[in-house]
């Protein structure tokens, strides 16, 4: 079957549906009122006001942007500035800012992408269950929100909430540990989601910032919408691996502390309402990035109560450690044979340190699916050896 603009030519036997003919119509789209446009629709009628010579051509859209954006940011917000600063000097975008630049650079790369194959607390999850990538998304989501109701830089909360894990191995968290042995200074997703899985997108360095100190155990972030993420990362996780743990049936909306139900409610939408406005009202009240002692005790709660009853349950050791040895193995397999790694086996590996970081660097891409795959396949691994999730 051929494609045209506009016209479906037919070079097999196969019958071709009315369905498909008028899917395939379409390829050109429709001639609109005005010479040399095309518009998405038979019948577009939607119409804005054409711009003439104004500022904008003066100063170039992306900067008036810049400067209609300043006048809604608070104080100590971040500015956009022309291409950003970076490691490598590019141009500005015409009409994007440089956080936005950085926010489709995230979303468009392959780390990104594979989150979605990551586990972020249940290996091979159900189907309405929270991947990695998922996570990112709801980060994203509560990072803006906290943003906007301040008055920061919401497009800068965006592109760091999008990135902040993109440095995660498969298998959640046990992946740091089974990655620790091979690195001088250890395994960290934050810093290695910055300094190695995005080095190649030439990212802003206050994007890369949030990213590296995301974690509360890292030093503070530089920019406020930095802070921000490192909130808004705590306060999804606890709210939504607390959804998926119901819908697992490991514990119930009743079993939670009575201090927590009463403070942030029992639903995610109840306990995300009330930790995203309690940091809103608390920053904007305080000039502080943080959240007022009622509520952070509650999430701190919260917290403690997913830990020992989701986190540190049996079943979830007992994946950690199936994560950790099959992931350590993968690694050790790399090391000695780096001529396996994509990418690598073009260049010499000189040193020892290089092959573990060139092995660590390749494991550590890989979606959980692959990595059990690649153990059973290149290690003969076990498979009742191999972590347990609702499916495989």
């Amino acid at each position: 079957m051929l494609w045209r603009w506009g016209i479906m030519e037919v070079v097999t036997s196969e019958p071709v549906s009315e369905r498909s003919r008028r899917w395939a119509a379409t390829m050109g789209g429709y001639e609109g009122a005005l010479d040399d446009v095309t518009v998405a629709h038979r019948d577009s009628c939607a119409r804005v006001e054409a711009q003439s010579v104004t500022a904008t051509e003066v100063l170039g859209p992306r900067a008036m942007r810049e400067r209609q954006l300043d006048e809604l940011l608070i104080p100590g917000a971040t500015r956009s500035s022309g291409a950003g600063n970076r490691a490598r000097e590019e141009e500005p975008d015409e009409f994007r800012t440089c956080f936005e630049r950085d926010r489709d650079r995230i979303l468009h790369s392959s780390a990104f992408r594979r989150l979605a194959g990551k586990t972020q607390v249940f290996v091979f999850p159900e189907d309405h269950m929270r991947t990695r990538l998922t996570h990112a998304l709801e980060v994203a989501q509560v990072a803006t929100g906290i943003a906007r109701g301040i008055g920061l830089n919401t497009e800068l909360a965006d592109a760091i909430a999008l990135g902040h894990d993109c440095g995660h191995g498969p298998g959640g968290h046990a992946s740091e540990e089974a990655f620790d042995p091979f690195l001088e200074h250890g395994f960290d997703h934050a810093l290695w989601g910055a300094d190695v899985s995005l080095t190649g997108l030439n990212l802003c360095v206050e994007t890369l910032d949030g990213i590296r100190n995301h974690s509360w155990s890292r030093p503070a972030p530089s920019t406020p919408e930095g802070e921000v993420v490192s909130w808004a990362d705590r306060i999804a996780y606890v709210c939504h691996d607390f959804e998926d743990a119901v819908s697992a049936g490991i514990v119930t909306g009743e079993d939670l502390p009575v201090l927590v139900r009463e403070r942030c409610g029992v639903t995610r939408g109840q306990q995300l309402g009330s930790f995203i406005n309690a940091a809103i009202h608390t920053v904007r009240e305080t000039g502080v990035i943080g959240m007022d002692a009622y509520h952070a005790e509650a999430l701190a709660a919260f917290r403690t109560f997913n830990y020992e009853t989701i986190y540190l349950r049996g079943a979830s050791r007992h994946q950690a450690s199936a994560v950790v040895s099959m992931l350590r193995a993968l690694v050790e397999f790399f090391a000695a044979h780096p001529e396996r790694i994509p990418d690598v086996s073009e260049r010499a590996t000189s040193t020892n340190s290089d092959a573990l970081h060139d092995a660590v660097a390749y494991v550590a891409g890989m979606t959980d699916r692959y990595a059990c795959r690649s153990a059973v396949a290149l290690l003969d691994w076990p498979e009742d050896q191999l972590p347990k999730g609702f499916e495989r």
